[in-house]
């Protein structure tokens, strides 16, 4: 280690980040189990701020589909936090450019009304359950449902066995609160969905690659340019492994320092956080000043094929020179 916290971080790679996105659970703030309150976590208003005064790129993700985006920001700012509805992505923003992507006009949802409202404003038509055709839709929709019931789950299984496809919004069984580790309804929802239609499922939530690269477009920056910061090794971490991000953790969350340190490589991070204003520490010359871009650095591969190359330029003959005649 070269300091406390730090898990051998580059330098140069350090320097390479133009982009930051947060987790919100575990690493700006602890919500209650209702998700009706906030307690903001120390350096959360100070980071985000610093951030917006410097303009580098960043954004929440968060894995809660319960809110629109919209309005999920605004409750943020309302605790503090310096949040622009365009910063705010949740699984249902994902979701709803993966339905677009795919001609999906019609959805089934499995989740508060709030769950679809992306998906309404993108132009997909949304049903719940017990509405008319409520199982004629070509995809099903899940996210936070604390009142599901057999009924909905019913439904969701019609639909599939119809044709429709599984989109989930979260697949992480726990996630953090201020009364400890919570559990992930849609988690459940989707297992008992799955374990009667055997139904493969399309995440639009952490950790996949697809909500990465979404935010990664969003913001204007390559996924090796950002800087993912979280609180789940199996969420934030292996995503950002995937995309090749660089990953920070922190130890406000569902993972202790001890914890982190007896991670496998896989969902090892690059550095663990002692506090959350170390971030800033991470971004070189990023900000208003600096390229939004960097330059990706050569890859090993393409060091090795330069060398072969100019080795075998070097060991070519000299191309014999032709005699020029003086003319008459």
């Amino acid at each position: 280690m070269r300091s406390a916290g730090r898990t051998g971080t580059h330098p140069a790679r350090r320097a390479a980040i133009r982009g930051v996105l947060f987790d919100v659970d575990g690493t700006l703030l602890l919500s209650d189990r209702a998700l009706g309150g906030y307690e903001l976590l120390p350096g959360a208003i100070e980071v985000l701020s610093t951030l917006k005064a410097r303009r580098v790129p960043f954004a929440l993700l968060t894995n809660g589909s319960a809110y629109p985006p919209a309005e999920q920001a605004a409750k943020l700012r309302a605790a503090g936090l310096a949040v622009d509805d365009g910063q705010m992505i949740t699984p249902s923003s994902i979701a709803a450019d993966h339905l677009q992507r795919r001609g999906i006009k019609r959805a089934l949802v499995l989740g508060t009304p709030g769950v679809g409202q992306a998906l309404r404003d993108a132009g997909i038509e949304t049903v719940h359950t017990g509405e008319p055709g409520a199982t004629e839709v070509g995809s099903v929709y899940v996210g936070w449902h604390p009142e599901c019931g057999m009924k909905d789950i019913e439904a969701a299984c019609q639909a599939i066995w119809g044709g429709a496809e599984l989109c989930v919004a979260s697949d992480v069984p726990f996630f953090a609160t201020r009364q400890g580790r919570t559990i992930g309804y849609s988690h459940a929802i989707t297992a008992a969905i799955r374990r009667l239609t055997h139904a493969p499922m399309t995440l639009t939530g952490k950790p996949s690659i697809r909500a990465l690269r979404f935010v990664a477009k969003r913001l204007g920056v390559p996924m090796r340019a950002l800087a993912v910061v979280g609180d789940d090794p199996v969420v934030e971490v292996l995503m950002a492994r995937r995309g090749g991000a660089t990953a920070l953790a922190v130890t406000t969350g569902t993972t202790q320092h001890e914890e982190w340190q007896r991670q496998p490589r896989s969902r090892r991070p690059d550095a663990i956080l002692t506090e959350l204003r170390e971030v800033l520490s991470f971004l070189g010359d990023a900000g208003a000043d600096a390229p939004r871009i960097a330059a990706r650095p050569r890859s090993r591969r393409t060091h090795v094929r330069a060398r072969r190359a100019a080795a075998a330029t070097a060991s070519r003959p000299a191309p014999r020179r032709r005699a020029v005649r003086p003319s008459r």
